[in-house]
């Protein structure tokens, strides 16, 4: 019998409604202001079918999962071996906000971390924070199928308190890492971060990465089988911080967090997964969005380790959103 995806989706949704391990982001205020309860997800493929279930029509900003959209742009636009003189590809072991870089090179461990991620953001094409911003969300935009928009109360309020961040940059500068003025770089990856969207527009995102870069609804190639390739491995490793390790043995696919309680995960060739939920654990990663694509990995048989035929999904009898 085809899985009820739907109905399979709802019951675990409910189920983690319960939980209430774990605290939302404190900073910036606006971030914790809402319901902590709050709990969506949802299933694309490559087909551009979408099956989802909870808050899925709340909105929420991307914060560090658009580090991987970013990362796999300038690959598109200046090939590996020239984003590689900037940012390596290894794991850190360390959280996402350390104030680090290579001994030997001066660059940071990897683009997920946010030193890699704000040299990613100074490659992107365009003279200043306006047309590099302008640019992304058209990106992200494109990515998602809708017209997205920038959270202007949260970017103001993290750009307001992202002295860590300018730290990062500054000293990424004193390496010869950063091509642009740190100020400038901070405040487009703030606003970068504060693009707004919900668990459906980031399932539809990874659907696109699992579908070796062709946005499944509009037909756009939008990312090279090549650079997907390299994206999702670097998702798969580096993408969950000092968690990579436990993600990867425990559900097995590429994947990247963001601490407004989203999850990007994907399922290569398969599904992009989404979920979201503002309690975070200790990595800054949601708790209920951890166990829902956990569950959706198990329930699948997603987990790129496990060598089992995935199981049939009526997509056609679930409820679509």
């Amino acid at each position: 019998m085809p899985l009820p995806l739907h109905s399979f989706l709802a019951s675990q949704t409910d189920r983690l409604r319960e939980v209430r391990r774990g605290e939302p982001m404190a900073e910036p205020p606006s971030m914790s202001s809402g319901d902590p309860e709050r709990c969506a997800v949802a299933v694309a493929n490559c087909e551009g079918d979408v099956v989802s279930a909870g808050d899925v029509g709340d909105e929420f900003t991307i914060q560090s999962i658009s580090k991987a959209i970013a990362y796999a742009y300038v690959l598109e636009e200046l090939g590996h071996e020239k984003v590689h003189e900037f940012v390596d590809v290894e794991p850190s072991g360390e959280a996402y906000h350390v104030i680090s870089v290579e001994d030997s090179s001066g660059r940071p461990d990897n683009p997920m971390i946010n030193a890699g991620a704000l040299v990613v953001h100074s490659l992107l094409p365009g003279g200043d924070q306006d047309e590099r911003s302008a640019l992304v969300l058209d990106l992200f935009s494109r990515l998602a199928g809708r017209q997205l928009s920038v959270d202007e109360t949260v970017f103001e309020e993290e750009l307001r308190a992202g002295h860590r961040n300018l730290a990062i940059a500054h000293l990424l500068r004193a390496e010869n890492d950063l091509p642009d003025d740190p100020h400038d770089v901070v405040a487009g990856y703030t606003r970068q971060c504060a693009i707004r969207v919900t668990a459906v527009d980031l399932a539809m995102m990874g659907a696109t990465l699992a579908n070796c870069g062709t946005q499944p609804v509009t037909g756009e190639q939008i990312f090279s089988p090549d650079v997907v390739r390299q994206t999702l491995s670097v998702m798969l490793t580096c993408g969950m911080y000092d968690d990579a390790g436990d993600w990867v043995s425990g559900v097995g696919i590429p994947a990247k967090s963001g601490v407004a309680g989203g999850i990007l995960a994907v399922a290569p060739g398969s599904l992009g997964v989404a979920a979201w939920s503002p309690r975070l654990d200790g990595h800054g990663t949601s708790v209920r969005g951890r166990e829902l694509v956990r569950q959706v990995a198990m329930k699948l048989g997603l987990h790129l380790l496990d060598g089992r035929p995935e199981p049939e999904v009526d997509w056609e009898a679930s409820e679509m959103k």
